[in-house]
């Protein structure tokens, strides 16, 4: 489901991200607290990366030119499944048996910096070429633990065709211009649903938040020590959201498996938010001509437009034995070059911003709005008990969405579980 561009480098921006021997107090950008610097010269040694999916199977590839730039250095990449990793992870920092480098979900970083296993940046990095949202992802208790490695996060799709066939021509940059966008798709266009929500369940709240944050939510309070559902904002967000269900105009009996592709290329389902990779899933449901039919839109505002930021981070583990190898690779890997020949490769989004600037991605009209997104995309707390919280949330919200349940007291109940479980930290 991953959309293939063939890439070019010629034009990149250059950004400086050379880890040197600099003091340890340059923290440019989030992260007040840096790790030593890394000393100069070639790579050597060898040195093991854990990474997860496709991402560990392409890896390989990308690892071989690291190789031939630094003869002394070797990478052996491991690849693990998704759906085993955390317990992998999990297992081996606590027998003190973790790789050098690995790929780590953004949510995990809070529970692997808890359990004291990551080596905190090296104050050489600059921080600030990142994406704001994706490099706080890396920072947890006011340190930085690693880099963002690539980055993704999620637009309205919708259907032009059938969006003129509604009377609308110009996307809505407002809630209200959402809703009845949606609604015309249904009254005018035919569609059997206006747009396509997650009717709750797990990862419901990814599709909640940039509403919730859209309405100026912070999920941190006691500066930033603290969790904070129960606020006005995220109660206006929750409304809005159950609104959708309540009104007819989302399917609250969705099923668990996502129809979402056939669904969007017969116009049953003409709307919905999701994720780059979608781009090439759809244009293969809907075949040929189809990439015509269809654009992506930046998620509406509230006080401001905003999206979740995913992706995944490199971390060095601290007890490497090759540290400076281990941050010389990362540092490769978030070099803008590395990074566009890494999205030819993977189609992975670039976490550098200078990366964007390369035809390969300013030339594909939709893929620029999902750089303008990342621009505003938020991430939630880096708390070690995040997994285990918004759990909860997800139960919750499946009572609002699907049953009709008061948003209010759902968040009371989230509120109250999340003081319970505790931040971890």
């Amino acid at each position: 489901m991953r959309r293939k561009s063939t890439i070019t480098v010629a034009g990149l921006a250059a950004v400086a991200l050379t880890l040197s021997a600099c003091g340890r107090d340059d923290a440019k950008s989030g992260g007040s607290e840096t790790g030593a610097p890394v000393k100069s010269g070639a790579a050597t040694g060898t040195i093991t990366v854990w990474a997860m999916g496709a991402e560990g199977e392409n890896l390989p590839k990308l690892a071989k030119e690291f190789e031939s730039a630094n003869p002394g250095s070797k990478v052996n990449v491991t690849a693990i499944p998704w759906d085993a990793a955390h317990d992998k992870f999990t297992t081996a920092i606590t027998a003190n048996k973790t790789p050098d480098v690995a790929m780590v979900g953004t949510t995990w970083m809070g529970e692997f910096a808890g359990m004291d296993a990551l080596d905190p940046t090296p104050g050489g990095i600059d921080k600030s070429v990142f994406f704001d949202g994706a490099q706080k992802t890396t920072e947890v208790g006011g340190t930085s633990y690693g880099i963002p490695w690539y980055v993704e996060t999620r637009l309205v799709y919708y259907r032009t065709d059938l969006a003129k066939k509604a009377g609308i021509t110009t996307p809505p940059t407002d809630w209200a211009g959402l809703k009845d966008m949606a609604k015309a798709m249904q009254d005018k266009a035919g569609a059997k649903w206006g747009i396509g929500l997650q009717a709750g369940g797990t990862g419901s709240w990814q599709s909640i938040m940039p509403f919730a944050w859209s309405a100026g939510a912070d999920l941190t309070k006691d500066d930033g020590k603290a969790y904070n559902f129960d606020t006005p904002e995220m109660l206006k967000a929750v409304k809005y959201y159950q609104s959708y269900f309540t009104d007819g105009i989302s399917d609250k009996a969705a099923p668990a498996t996502p129809t979402t592709e056939p669904d969007f290329a017969s116009g049953k389902v003409p709307m919905f938010i999701s994720g780059p990779w979608m781009m090439s899933a759809v244009e293969k449901a809907g075949g040929k001509g189809f990439k015509d039919k269809y654009d992506v839109m930046q998620i509406p505002a509230d006080k401001q437009s905003s999206s979740f930021v995913g992706g995944s981070n490199l971390v060095v583990f601290k007890n490497t034995k090759e540290r400076d190898t281990s941050w010389k690779f990362v540092e490769w890997l978030a070099d803008p070059k590395t990074q566009v020949k890494w999205y030819g490769i993977s189609t992975d989004l670039p976490s550098v911003k200078s990366a964007w600037e390369d035809p390969a991605l300013t030339e594909d009209k939709k893929l620029a709005v999902f750089g303008k997104q990342l621009e505003t995309a938020k991430a939630p707390p880096s708390f070690p008990t995040w997994e285990q919280v918004v759990t909860s949330f997800d139960t919750e919200m499946e009572k609002v969405t699907k049953t009709g349940a008061d948003p209010a007291a759902a968040l009371k109940t989230v509120q109250s579980q999340a003081e319970s479980i505790g931040t971890g930290s």
